[in-house]
């Protein structure tokens, strides 16, 4: 018996911990955290050590799969079905254009930059109109917001936690999802030190969340962000606050905003936001003379009905206050490869260089709002999605109206998913192309430098094998491109990294003159990023040969460099803009949901610390114990509706309803109900379907009207809800 044990991370969410992989005969027997790794030391989450029961998943597709006429599945081979997809995407693209042609990417391919690199590539070189991610259920928003702020979509701040006092946090939950855009290893250590050294933690969410209990909670009411953001910058202007001189040297149009929030007084917002008017004021002075600051937002910011717009305040109120760009504030990682750099240069993808057919929503860095995917394909005309490829996604779960968008997959006249698992979304596919795990590829962290506070990256040599016949999904993506006569990277922009490249084959030694590969075009990046070792000239810089030596991996700098927004920002002249029209106006026109009597209660996500979004629920390890899918609910509200702890009970919405285990819980501020999200499942993982539950995202909407315009953002949080009890 042979027995390895070979260090690697985690690719299932940011903090990227490091792991051991033990490996006996070629089949992982085992994952444990990795007490070298210089930020995680030897800390990670349950999902991240039960990683092994997906890699042996016996529900794991390992073979490609083609659906019979009987409407099962069978196995093929990989030439049968690379082969027939072709051949039907060719006579699709001959009859209907390559307008007809989409794809659709789920959040694990952030996690595999051979992925996102070869999507990228194919993207541009076939000219695909029809692109979705799960960024409009994520995160497009905060892009929208920094490239209205700052010229650069790419450019996000980070909280200083190492050297901040004071920590002002909304609708983010990191003791729970390790933190998101921000990559920050043992989180819970780092925040709870900010306290330690006098410092303070503020926590903003309708539930008291576990971070919340730890720390100061803000009990807001649901989707009351904009307005409490708004009504603090009110404050700060209106008592003279602000840090004039960070203003005068940072931004412009700050008139405008002065002006565009005078109205949001802490009393014209109390109804919106459920908070005492003297709550909000001396959070407001606390920020603003804290010595140093940092305003973060995540999730529960990210999918109300104003989510670019609470984005931008955030950043606008870490600017007003002079934390912007300075130790212990809202601060600017340098990117491991000069992404931000590169795109506006090249431009790459950006915002609002296309508009979708339905609604006419912006483009966000290449991909239009998932929630329209349902009536691109419905909806007859010049244009009309015909052929969709999946990949490392599952929509149906993750989309509002999952209903709605399961139907219309079935109308399509080809639909190939990438991936691991027949899903609730892909069981009606017509192929099913094996995708590896992690572990059975190469990575590096390529996005997630720039989002950590101590700067660090890994490298990773895969430590199996692909299992049974499953390929990395850069190779598969290159497999249909060729066989539709496409090849990626090599027009419009990306035909200019296809010429830097041959100019760097000519002038250093050893590189290939065959086609890139994932592994080459990462290597040539990191080596002429801001860290690299341009070939030799820059003593102790990166390089993939570097990055091998030190399989641990690598912190590159103590903290985040400060003073660097004029390098950040893209706007002419260097200046952050606070006074974008699509923010003025939106602060002119806010207002708040009209009262529905029918529907009393808001409903919020929540994220639990042994599920991740919708692809873990087939793993024993997590779901042993009293593992269920239930509302949280204040007992007032339960005692209003007759409904008692484990009581069954009705959710309904304006757009449908689901039936969940009822359990009451003073975490949850009145009027707010929490739900998790990734349930409910119907595919091919055995215990998951067996789990139970309901899909929450079915009551939400799909109509163009609850579609966020500047992101495109899905309406998620604060929809409107009544509660009855299950007889």
């Amino acid at each position: 018996m042979s027995t390895r044990e070979l260090p690697t991370y985690c690719r299932i969410c940011e903090p990227l911990c490091g792991l051991i992989a033990t490996v006996e005969d070629g089949r992982l027997v085992q994952l444990r955290a990795d007490k070298e790794h210089p930020l995680s030391r030897g800390n990670a989450c349950p999902k991240g050590i039960a990683f092994s029961e997906i890699q042996n998943d016996p529900d794991r597709v390992l073979y490609p799969l083609r659906r019979t006429a009987a409407g099962e599945f069978e196995r093929v081979s990989w030439d049968t079905a690379l082969d027939e997809i072709s051949e039907r995407l060719r006579g699709l693209i001959a009859e209907h254009g390559i307008e007809s042609l989409g794809w659709y990417f789920g959040n694990p391919s952030s996690f595999s930059y051979s992925h996102t690199l070869w999507m990228l590539g194919f993207q541009m070189a076939a000219g695909l109109k029809h692109v979705y991610s799960a960024g409009s259920q994520d995160v497009n928003n905060r892009f929208v917001a920094s490239q209205l702020l700052y010229g650069s979509a790419t450019s996000v701040p980070v909280p200083d936690l190492d050297r901040t006092d004071f920590l002002l946090m909304l609708g983010a939950n990191p003791l729970v999802s390790h933190g998101s855009v921000m990559s920050v290893p043992r989180v819970r250590e780092k925040l709870t030190a900010i306290t330690e050294r006098g410092g303070r933690v503020v926590v903003v969410d309708p539930r008291h969340t576990e971070t919340a209990k730890l720390f100061e909670h803000v009990g807001v009411r649901a989707d009351g962000d904009a307005w409490l953001l708004a009504a603090m910058l009110q404050v700060i202007f209106e008592e003279g606050l602000e840090d004039a001189e960070a203003l005068r040297r940072q931004a412009a149009g700050v008139r405008e905003l002065r002006a565009a929030v005078a109205r949001f007084t802490p009393e014209a917002t109390a109804a919106v936001t459920g908070l005492e008017s003297d709550r909000v004021r001396a959070l407001a002075r606390d920020l603003a003379r804290a010595e140093s600051a940092a305003v973060y937002g995540r999730t529960g910011t990210c999918l109300g009905r104003h989510a670019t717009l609470v984005a931008f305040l955030i950043d606008a109120l870490a600017l007003v206050t002079g934390n912007l760009d300075r130790p212990g504030g809202s601060v600017f990682g340098k990117e491991l490869v000069a992404v931000s750099e590169l795109n506006a240069r090249l431009g790459f993808v950006g915002y609002g260089k296309n508009r979708s057919r339905i609604g006419g929503f912006p483009d966000v860095l290449g991909t239009f709002p998932a929630a329209i995917m349902a009536k691109e394909i419905t909806t007859p005309g010049p244009g009309r999605l015909r052929a969709l490829f999946t990949s490392a996604g599952n929509p149906v779960s993750s989309v509002p109206n999952g209903r709605e968008l399961a139907s219309a997959l079935a109308q399509l006249d080809l639909f190939v998913s990438i991936d691991i698992y027949v899903n609730d979304s892909n069981r009606t596919a017509d192929y099913i192309l094996p995708a590896t795990t992690f572990l059975e590829r190469d990575d590096i962290p390529l996005p997630f430098t720039a989002l950590s506070p101590t700067p660090y990256t890994q490298y990773t040599e895969r430590v199996v094998e692909p299992y049974g016949e499953a390929r990395e999904e850069w190779r598969i993506i290159d497999a249909l491109a060729t066989r539709i006569g496409v090849q990626p990277f090599a027009i419009g922009p990306a035909r200019a990294a296809g010429r830097l490249l041959s100019t760097l084959r000519r002038r250093v030694p050893g590189l290939s003159s065959a086609r890139p590969t994932p592994t080459l075009l990462a290597d040539l990046a990191l080596r002429t990023g801001p860290y690299g070792d341009l070939f030799g000239l820059r003593r102790g810089g990166l390089s993939l040969r570097m990055l091998r030596r030190h399989p641990h991996g690598v912190v590159l700098a103590d903290a985040i460099t400060t003073g660097v927004l004029r390098d950040v920002v893209q706007h002419k002249g260097g200046r952050v803009r606070l006074d974008p029209d699509e923010i003025i106006i939106e602060l002119h026109t806010l207002t708040d949901r009209p009262a529905d009597p029918a529907y009393p209660l808001r409903v919020i996500g929540l994220r639990e610390l042994k599920s991740h979004n919708s692809w873990m629920h087939n793993v024993e390890l997590l779901m042993r114990g009293d593992r269920e899918h239930a509302a949280r609910i204040n007992p007032k509200d339960a005692a209003v509706a007759g409904i008692s702890d484990g009581d069954r009970c009705r959710v309904s919405s304006a757009h449908g309803c689901i039936e969940v285990t009822a359990r009451l819980t003073e975490d949850m501020t009145e009027g707010t109900v929490a739900i998790p999200h990734g349930w409910g499942h119907r595919g091919g993982w055995q215990r998951a379907n067996a789990a139970g539950g309901a899909n929450v995202n079915d009551l939400m909407s799909t109509d163009l009207a609850d579609v966020e315009r500047l992101a495109g953002m899905s309406n998620l949080n604060g929809v409107p809800i009544r509660l009855d009890p299950v007889a």
